[in-house]
C-alpha cells in the first residue's frame, strides 16, 4: 500500500491514488488540504464545547486509520463532522455534560462503524431504499434548522456587531472570492472576525455581555483575551479544562437518552460518505462501490477512537475533495502528509490556546451562516435527486417530522426518558415516509454531491 509510483504529469493530467508526484511537491499539496480543512475541524469543536486541540490532533490520526481501512483506494481527508452538533447542543441542553457528548457520539461512531460492515457484506442497495433522498433531505434539514436557537441564545448575543461583521464577510467571501479561496471561506472568516474583535478592543474597550462562563450574567471583558495562551507551551499533549470543567482528555458517559439524541447524525453522514465516495469514484474514473462499506466502518471507527479519548467526531472532508477536483491530484500520498501536518499541529497546545480564544462573536457570526447552510443542503439534497413534493407521501410523510425536530416538539414515555427535537423527528420522518410510499416513487440512491455545509 505504500508503494506509489513516481509521476510527473503534463498539465492537466490527473495523478491518481496509487501515483505521487515528487515528495516536495506532495508536501506542498498536503499543506494545501491542511489549509482546506482547517477552519471548519477546529470551529466545529468549538461550537460544541469540546477541544479543537484534539480535534486536529484525531483528525490527522483518523484519517491515516481511514486510509489504512480502505487499502489506499479512497484519498480521503477526516475532519471534525457538523452532523452531531445539533445533538451535542440538546444534551447539553438537557443537563449533560462533555463526558455525556463523547459517550453518544461514540456510539453512535460505533452503529456507523456496523452499518460500514453490513454494507461490506450485504452492498449498498439496503441504504438507498431505506434512507432515500425524500428522508436523507428532511432529516439533514432538521438537524440545521434545529440549531437556529442554538445561535441566537449563546454566540450572537455575547457580541452581536462582530458577528454581524464577521456573518457579512463569510458570506462575500464564500461567494465572491475565486476558486480555493471561497472554499476556506470559514477559516478565512475567522481571521477577519479575530482581527476585528482586537482592534475593537483597542478602540473601544471591554464590552460588557453573557459569555459561556459568566453563569448567564453579563459581565465586562475584552473580547480577545490570549492569558491562556501565555500560559500553555509549544510541545505536549492537549490538556486543560473544557468550559464546563471537564478535562478536555477525557473518558465517555453513557446514556440511552442521549445516545438517541445523536443517531440522527449518524444517518447524515451515512449520506455523506456514500456521497462523498461516489464523487471521487467519479472524478478518478474507478469503481469504488466495493470500498464503499470500508469507508463507512472507517468513519466510524475514527469516530469512535476520537471520541474515546474526549475528542471530535470525523467525516469525509468535501472541502478536500474540491482541492483534489480542482488539483486533479488523487494522491493518497497527501493525505499521509496532510494528516502528519495536523498530529503536529494538535501536539502544540500555545496553537490550541489560540484556537480556544476564538471571541464569541466571532463564532456567532459563523454559525449563523454554518447553520442555515446546513439545513439548506438538505434542501439541495431535495432538487438534485427531483423529489416530487406535488406527490402527497413526499409532502405529508415528512411534514410532521420537520415540524417536530424543528419546534421541539417531545414524546414522555416515563419520568427518566423522552423522545424529542431531531430523535423524534427523524424517527417520524422515516416511519410516516414509508408508511404512505408504497410505490417507491424518488428512492433513488443518495446524491453524490452531498456537501458539507461549510463547502461552498
Amino acid at each position: 500500500m505504500f508503494s506509489w509510483q513516481v509521476v510527473d504529469p503534463a498539465e492537466g493530467e490527473a495523478v491518481a491514488p496509487h501515483q505521487r508526484l515528487s515528495w516536495g511537491k506532495t508536501v506542498g499539496l498536503g499543506a494545501q488540504h491542511v489549509v482546506a480543512m482547517f477552519g471548519a475541524t477546529f470551529v466545529f469543536p468549538l461550537v460544541m464545547g469540546l477541544d479543537a486541540n484534539l480535534a486536529i490532533l484525531f483528525s490527522g490520526i483518523c484519517t491515516i486509520l481511514f486510509l489504512l481501512i480502505c487499502a489506499n483506494k479512497v484519498p480521503s481527508y477526516l475532519g471534525t463532522s457538523a452532523a452531531f452538533v445539533a445533538s451535542v447542543a440538546a444534551i447539553r441542553g438537557q443537563g449533560g455534560d462533555s463526558s455525556d457528548v463523547t459517550g453518544a457520539i461514540m456510539v453512535g461512531g460505533l452503529v456507523l462503524a456496523a452499518i460500514g460492515i453490513a454494507v461490506h457484506l450485504a452492498g449498498a442497495h439496503w441504504i438507498h431504499r431505506i434512507l432515500p433522498p425524500a428522508v436523507t433531505g428532511a432529516v439533514v434539514m432538521l438537524i440545521g434548522f434545529n440549531l437556529a436557537p442554538v445561535v441566537a441564545g449563546i454566540y450572537w448575543p455575547q457580541d452581536q456587531w462582530i458577528a454581524l461583521l464577521t456573518a457579512t464577510f463569510m458570506v462575500l467571501a464564500a461567494v465572491l472570492l475565486p476558486g480555493f479561496w471561497s472554499r476556506i471561506a470559514v477559516f478565512l472568516a475567522l481571521v477577519f472576525g479575530y482581527l476585528i474583535s482586537f482592534l475593537a478592543d483597542k478602540v473601544l474597550g471591554p464590552i460588557t455581555s453573557v459569555t459561556p462562563v459568566s453563569e448567564g450574567q453579563p459581565v465586562e471583558h475584552l473580547r480577545v483575551s490570549w492569558e491562556a495562551v501565555g500560559q500553555a507551551s509549544w510541545v505536549g499533549l492537549p490538556s486543560g479544562e473544557l468550559a464546563d470543567g471537564v478535562s478536555a482528555v477525557h473518558g465517555p458517559s453513557f446514556s440511552l437518552t442521549f445516545v438517541l439524541l445523536v443517531l440522527p447524525g449518524v444517518i447524515a453522514l451515512v449520506a455523506e460518505n456514500v456521497g462523498h465516495v461516489k464523487a471521487v469514484a467519479e472524478m478518478t474514473q474507478t469503481d469504488l462501490d466495493p470500498y464503499m462499506g470500508r469507508a463507512l466502518f472507517g468513519d466510524g471507527v475514527g469516530t469512535a477512537l476520537a471520541s474515546a479519548f474526549g475528542g471530535s467526531p470525523t467525516t469525509t472532508y468535501a472541502e478536500n475533495i474540491g482541492v483534489m477536483g480542482a488539483t486533479r491530484v488523487y494522491s493518497t500520498a497527501a493525505y499521509y502528509v496532510a494528516a502528519v501536518v495536523a498530529i503536529l499541529l494538535g501536539l502544540c497546545p500555545k496553537f490550541g490556546a489560540i484556537v480556544n480564544a476564538t471571541p464569541g462573536g466571532v463564532l456567532g457570526g459563523i454559525t449563523v451562516v454554518l447553520y442555515g447552510m446546513i439545513g439548506l443542503v438538505g434542501a439541495k439534497i431535495w432538487v438534485e435527486n427531483g423529489v416530487d413534493f406535488g406527490r402527497p407521501a413526499n409532502v405529508v410523510g415528512l411534514a410532521a417530522g420537520l415540524i417536530a425536530g424543528i419546534g421541539g416538539v417531545s414524546l414522555t414515555f416515563t419520568d427518566n426518558f423522552e423522545l424529542s427535537g431531531i430523535a423524534l423527528g427523524t424517527i417520524l420522518v422515516i416511519v410516516y415516509y414509508h408508511l404512505v410510499n408504497r410505490r417507491g416513487a424518488d428512492s433513488g440512491t443518495v446524491t453524490r454531491s452531498l456537501s458539507h455545509p461549510e463547502d461552498t
